[in-house]
């Protein structure tokens, strides 16, 4: 879970990024109008990262429920 919100916050972050560059370094952007963008490009990557997160869990789902291959079969005069 710790990871969950780090890889949100990064994915916001690059999301982002063209507008908290504009607004912080080259300042011809309002501040505001930056962090609001990157609060929205928090819950957009939220969102995404959740979908992604569900579709590897039923993948992880479907895997686990697969019986186990079985076993070879021994014959009488196989060496032990």
């Amino acid at each position: 879970m710790y990871l969950a919100r780090w890889s949100t916050l990064l994915l916001a972050g690059l999301l982002a990024g063209p507008a908290l560059w504009h607004a912080f370094v080259q300042g011809d952007l309002d501040y505001g109008t930056a962090m609001t963008r990157f609060l929205v490009a928090v819950v957009v990557s939220g969102l995404m990262l959740a979908v992604l997160r569900s579709m590897a869990a039923g993948y992880r789902r479907a895997r686990s429920a697969e019986p186990p291959p079985p076993e070879p079969v021994r014959r009488h005069d196989d060496p032990d």
